[in-house]
């Protein structure tokens, strides 16, 4: 039974389609920490705050993706993802027309109310519509928004902010949305084939000790990572003497690094486990943060260490990814993702609300108090080498998400018609 039944698209197309959406989904998100400074001056926001709004979108992400799992299914994914992408652009525009904290707070709300179910809504599309034989490529090639948006993004908005204010980035985005979305709309056909597919749905096992165990690695890495991320832009600007002008051509580095590794890494994770590769992840994220953030040299130089930090990360992340994706059986995966993706943002909103809490701003920007952040993240850091063997040792013995339930398989009859090829 097809899911295009109205007219077909060729995968080359809806790939590039959704990969487009999840492209302005993950710019909206990346890039307004790094802006942070920039409207932080403008708004009279304080820069030890601006955690808060990294906090707020995931925050909301986490809550529409929890809730999401359970009433999504009941709509034409092509509608689902029109209505979320449509808010998505409306909560970016709200943040570029700001006026403060509060009513920027109130915009990231919405964003994030609306982008979280726009990653699964995408991905659930390519995963409905794309044969399992190349369903690997289609999504690897989707969540290459990633990057690119790490890589080109980031940069052109820190450069746009510099050219026509930091609003500029905020239109811009908010317009490219409104754009991919309508030809979205305009080349996709309905999608409603998982409406007639649908079985009688069993509760997930997702208390499961393996399965737990997999979402505090999750917590675990994203708690940490956003103690200190939500603020680097800021950090790197007054307490390491980084100019201004510089800051697009750090991230432009910064995302290049990530995009190389991820690949490089990934490749050695396979050949090694995740727990090996991860623990050395582990120890390079260790001396990243002390250097940058505990123990810094008197004139830091900030490219070689913002780059030493981003490989770091990129080490320690593919390897708790890759893990993490062997946890569930194919048939439990898109819940299993579902209440992870909720993991995930919740745990860096805790992360930035964290930062935003502890930090305190001195003269001239400066952030005080980085250490003690730098200390959480350290001891979080250091939880995650023991998680990996545990869940690692847990999946090779084959107690994964549905060990024992072996009535929690996909649908039969529910498989989408291969899409045209070209």
């Amino acid at each position: 039974m097809s899911s295009l039944p109205s007219h077909r698209v060729s995968e080359r197309m809806l790939v590039f389609l959704i990969g487009a959406i999840q492209f302005v989904n993950i710019l909206d998100f990346v890039m307004v920490m790094p802006l942070g400074p920039d409207f932080a001056r403008t708004l009279g926001i304080p820069l030890s705050k601006l955690g808060l709004v990294g906090g707020s979108y995931t925050l909301a992400a986490a809550t529409a993706g929890l809730a999401g799992s359970f009433f999504l299914d009941r709509f034409d994914r092509r509608s689902a993802l029109a209505v979320s992408m449509a808010g998505l652009a409306l909560g970016t525009c709200a943040g570029g027309l700001a006026t403060g904290l509060p009513s920027l707070l109130a915009a990231r709300l919405l964003a994030g109310l609306f982008g979280g179910p726009a990653t699964s809504l995408s991905l659930s599309i390519v995963a409905d519509a794309v044969p399992e034989a190349g369903r690997g490529k289609a999504l690897g090639a989707v969540m290459g928004a990633f990057s690119v948006a790490a890589v080109v993004g980031v940069p052109a908005s820190l450069k746009l902010a510099e050219w026509a204010g930091w609003r500029a980035p905020f239109f811009v985005v908010a317009g490219l949305g409104l754009l991919i979305t309508t030809a979205t709309i305009a080349l996709l056909p309905p999608m409603r084939a998982h409406l007639r597919a649908a079985g009688p749905r069993l509760a997930a096992p997702l208390f499961r000790s393996t399965v737990v165990q997999s979402y505090a690695m999750t917590a675990v890495v994203m708690g940490a990572g956003f103690l200190l991320i939500p603020n680097l832009s800021a950090y790197v600007q007054h307490n390491l003497g980084l100019p201004r002008s510089a800051l697009w051509t750090l991230y432009g580095a910064g995302g290049l690094v990530s995009f190389v590794s991820l690949r490089l890494v990934g490749k050695l994770v396979d050949r090694l486990g995740s727990f090996r590769v991860g623990t050395v992840g582990s120890v390079l994220v260790a001396c990243a943060v002390w250097l940058a953030f505990v123990d810094v040299p008197p004139q830091p130089p900030v490219l070689l260490l913002f780059l030493f930090f981003m490989f770091a990360l990129s080490v320690r992340n593919v390897s708790y990814t890759t893990l993490a994706s062997k946890v569930p059986a194919p048939g439990e995966r898109a819940r299993f993702m579902s209440f992870q993706s909720a993991v995930q943002h919740l745990a860096s909103a805790a992360g930035a609300i964290t930062s935003a809490l502890v930090l305190a701003e001195g003269p001239g920007g400066r952030l005080l108090h980085v250490r003690r952040l730098a200390a959480l993240s350290l001891a979080l850091t250091a939880a995650l080498p023991v998680l990996l063997f545990r869940v690692e040792r847990a999946v090779g013995r084959g107690q994964g998400v549905v060990e024992g339930d072996t009535d929690l398989r996909p649908p039969s009859g529910g498989m989408a018609r291969p899409l045209k090829k070209v």
